[in-house]
């Protein structure tokens, strides 16, 4: 079951912020409260649920929440006792109940210092007065902090390194660390300075501890709406597509460029100095060795491959020892 609430909104409000239909199992319980946000299985009496396709029919029709996000067609489903609101796309309505109620924690917390009297912000850097730093964060000379953006606890913002609005970033993320760079000189390396800064667009989100490296002498650049894991490393000089989306411990070298409404699995690795389309898709813990012009989707370590392709071929490869023997045979004879 979902953490209790203290604020407890009826399934009427809900349905009315949602602007979905709501089907009541009787009129006596027209004011239902609603404590809770919880997943079918294990919904409770005072708990609100979603269901997201026809591989959860089960669930649906066996649990015990007060209220369920459905499609009209799904409607037969919802248990007698159970309050359905229904919705084109439960699955967003879910998404869009989540930061209603998000919204509402936040009111209970207003009372909390904007800026968390821990948090170390130099003179010249710029925060939106709608913004929130909490606590141990570090702001550098020069940075810029949009509105309504927030920085958890311990997020270090370097030095003339940029937050659009809206951004959230998790504990422990660096923006604007120096990238990789040295040179070698007599079995010994000199460091290169890293002289740009990182540019994030809005409503970005940065999972903990993800790093996001400064530019050698341009600018890292996370374009708008993109979606970072947790333990994410960008690399100096990347450049990262609008509303891309990459999972936790995902890898990109320097000097890459990664198009826009992508996805990269979680562990997947893109080699320094490539340049990926728009609408391209890397399986988990595949790794990019070359360019990639065609969207679509690709897997595997070395060499990637489309992925149709890549599938024939790791088919045929389980195949080998198999066919080795029978080749073997043959010659025998």
């Amino acid at each position: 079951m979902a953490k209790q609430a203290a604020w407890a909104p009826d399934v009427s409000e809900i349905a009315a912020v949602l602007g979905g239909e709501l089907h009541m199992p009787s009129p006596a319980g027209l004011y239902r409260p609603v404590h809770g946000i919880a997943p079918l299985e294990s919904a409770g009496p005072m708990d609100l649920s979603f269901w997201s396709g026809a591989r959860y029919k089960e669930q649906l029709q066996n649990t015990r929440a007060a209220c369920v996000l459905v499609t009209p067609d799904a409607l037969a489903l919802v248990p007698t006792s159970t309050c359905a609101i229904l919705v084109s796309n439960p699955y967003l309505a879910y998404a869009r109940l989540t930061q209603w109620w998000r919204a509402h924690q936040d009111q209970d917390a207003d009372g909390e210092a904007r800026l968390h009297p821990s948090a170390v912000i130099h003179p010249s850097a710029q925060v939106h007065a709608t913004a929130r730093v909490g606590a141990l964060c570090v702001v550098e000379a020069g940075a810029i902090i949009g509105a309504e953006t927030r920085l958890h606890s311990r997020v270090t913002v370097g030095r003339g390194c940029k937050l659009g609005a809206r951004c959230i970033l998790h504990p422990g993320v660096v923006v604007g660390a120096d990238g990789f760079g040295f040179a070698a000189v007599d079995g010994r390396w000199e460091k290169i300075e890293q002289l740009g800064a990182v540019d994030v667009g809005d409503d970005v989100e940065i999972g903990a501890n993800t790093c996001i490296d400064r530019g050698a002498l341009v600018d890292t650049v996370i374009e708008d709406g993109v979606k970072l894991d947790n333990l994410i490393q960008i690399g100096h000089n990347v450049r990262v597509g609008k509303h891309t989306a990459m999972a936790g411990c995902v890898g990109v070298a320097g000097s890459s460029t990664i198009g826009a409404h992508c996805t990269l699995g979680g562990g997947a690795v893109v080699l320094g100095h490539l340049i990926i389309a728009d609408h391209v898709h890397v399986s988990a813990a595949s790794v990019v060795t070359r360019s990639i012009s065609e969207p679509g989707q690709y897997t595997g370590l070395f060499p990637i491959d489309d992925n149709a392709a890549w599938e024939r071929n790791a088919a045929a490869l389980k195949q080998l020892a198999g066919l080795r023997q029978r080749i073997r045979e043959l010659e025998k004879l």
